[in-house]
C-alpha cells in the first residue's frame, strides 16, 4: 500500500510544475564556450540567466530575459577581472530556439593572458623590530608568492594574513595595508606593503558572558565558570596572540557544552599596551538522550540493532562528561545478501560501550579518558557457511585508560593502555565444539596522533589529514608486537560543488611470539602431500596463532576500505580449525583437511589477517540537488603474509559509484563497487586464476555472480 500511494503521489506531482507565460520562453541550459582556466559552473552560478532545474520530472521554469542576459556578460568580464584576467571579455551571447518557448543560451568568453604576481615591497621595514620584520617578509613571499596569478579574494585575504602574523607575535594593533599596482601591458602586478604593528599588547581582564540564561532573573547558571576559565589557558598580563585566543575558542568547543564561542579583544583608541578579553558563550544541552535502530546486508551477514545512549556533559559538576551507549541486536543467521532465506538461527549480539572524560587533567588542557566495553558477537568470516555447524562466537571485555590533547587548532595527541580479552564459545551448541579454544588476553599501549586541516571534518571539501597509529603489545597477555599504520588523506576542490579525494595508508605488525602458522605453513594447503603436516598440527597452537592474528593483524575490504570487496576480505586466507571445529570427521566430510584428496579451498578457506597492509583510494564527490550528492570512486590495497611486504603487484582494485543523502549525523551514503578482473593480481585473468595459482588469495563472494560488493554507511568513505 505504500508503494502505491508513494507512486499515485509521485504521478500527481509530475504536473504540478510552474507554467510557461505566454510569449516568453523557459531557459533549457546555459553554457559557457571557450572556458579554459576557470571553473565554468562557478561562472554560471554567478548569472541570474539560469537553466531549469528539473528534479524528478518537476519542473519550476526559469524564465528568458533578454535585459538580464546583457547583464550577465558585465558579471562575466568582472569575475574574469576579479580572476586576474583584465582584458576578458564575454564578446557575445546566442540564444538558441528548441521550440517557439524552450531557448538554449551559450556565451562566449575571450580570456585574454593572466595577470600574475611580480614583486613585493615592504615600505617600512627599517622601522620595525628584527623579528617582526623577519616574520613579515616570509608571510609576504608566502601569501603574495611572485608568478602566480591574480587574485581579488587571495589578495584581500593577503591583508588579514599578513595583519595576523604581527597580532600573533604580541602586536594587537597592528595594521597592514596592501596596494596593487597593475601593468596592463606587462600583465603583471606589484604590490607595496606598509606594516604598523603598534605597541607590545599583554592580556587585560578576562569576562565571561552568556552562561545565566536570564541574566539577573532568578534562573542559575547551568555551567560553572572555573572549568572554563580552565580550559581557556589564557592569562591576565600574558604576551597578547590570535594564534592562542584561536586555540582557547577551540578548546572551549571541545567541552561539547557551548553553541558558540566568539573571544572578542577590546582595542581601544588610542592604543593601549592592555588589552582586555570578552568571551561571548551559548551554553548547549548538559544532557542527551540518544534512540536509533540500524541494519547491516553484506555477502558475510544480515544484522539488525537497536541503539540507546545517555550522555550527561556535566556528570558530578566541572563538566565531567559520562556517557553510556548500547547496542543490542541480532545476526540472522544464514541470511545474507547472497543468501536470501529466512534466518534459521538468530545469533543475539550486544555492544556495550562507557566513557568518563574528566578536563583538566593535570594541565588545563589535558582530558582523562576511561572506556570500558563489553561486547558480544559471532564471529562470521565465511561467506558460504555451512548452517548445520556450530557459530564461534566471542565475549570480549576490554577497556583502555589514558589522555587526549590537543596542541594549537590542527594537532591533536592521545595515548593509552588499552586491554581486551578474548574469550570463545559456541553460539549453536546442537554440535558442542571438541576441542576448547583458547582465551586470549591482549595488553598495549597505543599512542595515535592526527594532523588536520581540513576545512569541514563532516564534508571535506579542501585541506589534508594525516595521522598515525602505534601499538606495542606486551609486558604480559597473549602477545608480543609492534604494530603500526599511518594514513595521509587530501581534498582538492575541482568545483565549489565538486571534490576531488583521495587517501593512503600502509600498516606493519612485527610479531615476536606467534605469526608462525600464516608466515610459513599457510601455504602448505596448496600442496597436497603425505608429508604435509599442516592437518597434523595441534588444534591449539594453530587456533591461538590464529585467534591473536585475527586480532591483531590488518584485513582490507569493506565500507571504509576497499568497496569492492568484503568486509576484511583481502588478506591472507586459509583453514581455520576452530571455525570448522565439531569433530575431524566433521571436516573431512567438508574436504576442510588441508593436504588431503578433495580438499576444497573455496568452501573452507576464511581471511585469517595478515602483517603488512598498503591501500589507496580516489574519489570524485558530487553535490547534487540539495541533500542529494553522488560519487565515482577507485580502491585499491593488499595484506600480505610477510612482516614487510608491500606488493604492488596485488592491486585488488574495484571500482563502482555511489549516492549520498546528507544528515545532521552525516552523509548516508550507499556504494556498489565492481572488482575489476584482471586488475586483482597483474599477470592473471581473473579471481578463479589468482585462486587456482595461490589459495592464499582465498575466493570473494559474489553478487548474481558478478565481483560486486555492496556498502552501506554513515559518513564519507574518508
Amino acid at each position: 500500500m505504500w508503494l502505491l500511494g508513494s507512486s499515485l503521489a509521485l504521478a500527481t506531482l509530475a504536473g504540478c510544475g510552474s507554467s510557461i507565460p505566454a510569449g516568453r520562453s523557459a531557459v533549457d541550459s546555459v553554457r559557457m564556450i571557450n572556458v579554459k582556466t576557470l571553473d565554468a559552473s562557478d561562472l554560471t552560478s554567478k548569472l541570474s540567466t539560469a537553466e531549469t532545474d528539473r528534479f524528478l520530472g518537476l519542473s519550476d521554469y526559469e524564465i528568458f530575459d533578454p535585459a538580464a542576459l546583457q547583464r550577465d556578460l558585465a558579471r562575466v568580464e568582472r569575475y574574469y577581472r576579479a580572476h586576474g584576467f583584465f582584458e576578458a571579455h564575454a564578446r557575445t551571447a546566442r540564444v538558441i530556439h528548441d521550440a517557439p518557448d524552450h531557448v538554449r543560451v551559450e556565451i562566449v568568453v575571450d580570456e585574454g593572458p593572466p595577470t600574475l604576481n611580480r614583486t613585493v615591497s615592504i615600505t617600512n621595514l627599517d622601522t620595525l623590530p628584527p623579528a617582526v620584520g623577519d616574520t613579515l617578509t616570509r608571510e609576504a613571499r608566502r601569501v603574495l608568492r611572485t608568478g602566480s596569478r591574480f587574485d581579488e579574494d587571495g589578495y584581500t585575504s593577503a591583508k588579514t594574513a599578513l595583519a595576523r602574523a604581527l597580532t600573533d607575535g604580541g602586536y594587537a594593533y597592528a595594521t597592514v595595508d596592501v596596494k596593487a599596482q597593475v601593468d596592463l601591458l606587462a600583465h603583471a602586478v606589484d604590490y607595496t606593503v606598509t606594516a604598523t604593528p603598534g605597541p607590545e599588547a599583554v592580556y587585560g581582564p578576562i569576562t565571561i558572558v552568556g552562561l545565566d540564561p536570564d541574566g539577573a532573573g532568578p534562573k542559575q547558571a547551568e555551567i560553572d565558570e572555573p572549568p572554563l576559565r580552565r580550559a581557556l589557558h589564557l592569562k591576565e598580563g600574558e604576551a597578547y596572540s590570535t594564534a592562542a585566543i584561536d586555540a582557547a575558542t577551540q578548546a572551549l568547543l571541545d567541552l561539547e557544552v557551548l553553541s558558540a564561542v566568539q573571544i572578542i579583544p577590546t582595542l581601544s583608541d588610542p592604543p593601549a599596551r592592555i588589552v582586555p578579553l570578552t568571551v561571548k558563550l551559548e551554553p548547549s544541552k548538559l544532557r542527551e538522550l540518544r534512540l536509533g535502530a540500524g541494519f547491516e546486508l553484506d555477502e558475510i551477514k544480515t544484522e539488525v540493532h537497536a541503539l540507546i545512549g545517555w550522555e550527561d556533559h556535566d556528570f558530578l559538576g566541572d563538566l565531567r562528561d559520562f556517557s553510556v551507549d548500547f547496542k543490542p541486536g541480532a545476526v540472522l543467521y544464514p541470511t545474507r545478501v547472497d543468501n536470501i532465506v529466512p534466518p534459521t538461527n538468530p545469533l543475539p549480539e550486544e555492544r556495550l560501550r562507557v566513557q568518563l572524560r574528566q578536563p583538566g587533567f593535570l594541565e588545563d588542557r589535558t582530558v582523562l579518558f576511561l572506556r570500558p566495553e563489553l561486547n558480544v558477537y559471532p564471529l562470521l568470516v565465511e561467506p558460504n557457511p555451512d548452517p548445520k555447524q556450530p557459530v564461534v562466537g566471542y565475549v570480549e571485555p576490554r577497556g583502555a585508560v589514558g589522555l587526549d590533547r590537543r596542541f594549537g587548532a590542527h594537532f591533536i595527541a592521545s595515548i593509552s593502555q588499552n586491554v581486551q580479552g578474548e574469550t570463545p564459545f559456541a553460539y549453536i551448541s546442537a554440535l558442542p565444539i571438541v576441542e576448547p579454544l583458547p582465551t586470549i588476553l591482549l595488553l598495549y599501549p597505543q599512542l595515535t596522533n592526527t594532523l588536520d586541516f581540513r576545512d569541514n571534518a563532516v564534508h571535506p571539501h579542501a585541506g589534508f589529514y594525516l595521522s598515525n597509529d602505534l601499538q606495542v603489545a606486551g609486558m604480559g597477555g597473549s602477545a608480543t608486537d609492534v604494530r603500526v599504520q599511518p594514513e595521509v588523506r587530501g581534498y582538492v576542490p575541482l568545483t565549489h560543488k565538486i571534490t576531488f579525494a583521495a587517501r593512503g595508508s600502509v600498516g606493519f605488525l612485527f610479531a615476536q611470539d606467534y605469526g608462525d602458522y600464516v608466515q610459513h605453513h599457510l601455504t602448505e594447503q596448496a600442496q597436497p602431500s603425505p608429508a604435509n603436516d599442516a592437518a597434523k598440527r595441534t588444534y591449539g597452537d594453530v587456533d591461538r596463532d590464529i585467534e591473536i592474528i585475527y586480532f591483531r593483524g590488518f584485513f582490507s575490504g569493506g565500507p571504509s576500505s576497499n568497496r569492492g570487496f568484503p568486509l576484511r576480505g583481502i588478506a591472507p586466507h586459509g583453514v581455520v580449525p576452530f571455525l570448522n571445529p565439531a569433530s575431524a570427521a566433521t571436516q573431512v566430510a567438508l574436504a576442510c583437511v588441508p593436504g588431503q584428496p578433495g580438499y576444497n579451498a573455496s568452501q573452507c578457506s576464511v581471511p585469517i589477517g595478515g602483517f603488512s597492509l598498503w591501500e589507496a583510494s580516489t574519489e570524485v564527490r558530487f553535490q547534487l540537488s540539495g541533500p542529494l550528492g553522488a560519487a565515482i570512486f577507485c580502491d585499491a590495497g593488499d595484506v600480505s603474509a610477510e612482516p614487510v611486504q608491500v606488493r604492488l603487484t596485488h592491486l585488488h582494485l574495484s571500482c563502482g559509484a555511489g549516492g549520498r543523502y546528507d544528515t545532521p549525523v552525516g552523509p548516508i551514503r550507499l556504494d556498489i563497487g565492481y572488482r575489476v578482473p584482471f586488475m586483482q593480481v597483474l599477470g592473471y585473468a581473473n579471481e578463479a586464476a589468482v585462486s587456482a595459482h595461490d589459495p592464499t588469495e582465498g575466493t570473494q563472494p559474489q553478487i548474481f555472480n558478478v565481483p560486486l560488493a555492496i556498502s552501506f554507511g554513515i559518513g564519507e568513505a574518508f
